[in-house]
């Protein structure tokens, strides 16, 4: 392998990315920007949702698209690991 892109993910790269995403703060995240968004206050991501509010995430020198991309993979991530998942038992039958 010259590589990690050159290498195939494993089921343990997978279970690695997955306690990742379930010791992460709960979600959903959402993507605050100032001036896009609200209009006062600097920019931010909003952890969990009305019932399970967390913590407000303020992130330095991110772009807009970098701070969206953060707070989207917080449920992008376990949507993908669950498909790939389902496609390798596709696969395997």
């Amino acid at each position: 392998m010259k590589n990690d892109r050159d290498k195939a993910l494993t089921d343990e790269d997978l279970k690695k990315i997955s306690l990742r995403c379930q010791r992460a703060t709960p979600g959903p995240w959402t993507s605050f920007v100032e001036g896009r968004d609200h209009t006062s206050g600097s920019s931010f991501i909003m952890t969990g949702g009305k019932e399970n509010r967390g913590n407000d995430f303020e992130i330095s020198g991110a772009t807009v698209e970098d701070q969206d991309f953060i707070a989207n993979a917080r449920q992008d991530i376990p949507i993908l690991i669950e498909e790939i998942y389902r496609l390798r038992r596709i696969i395997s039958k």
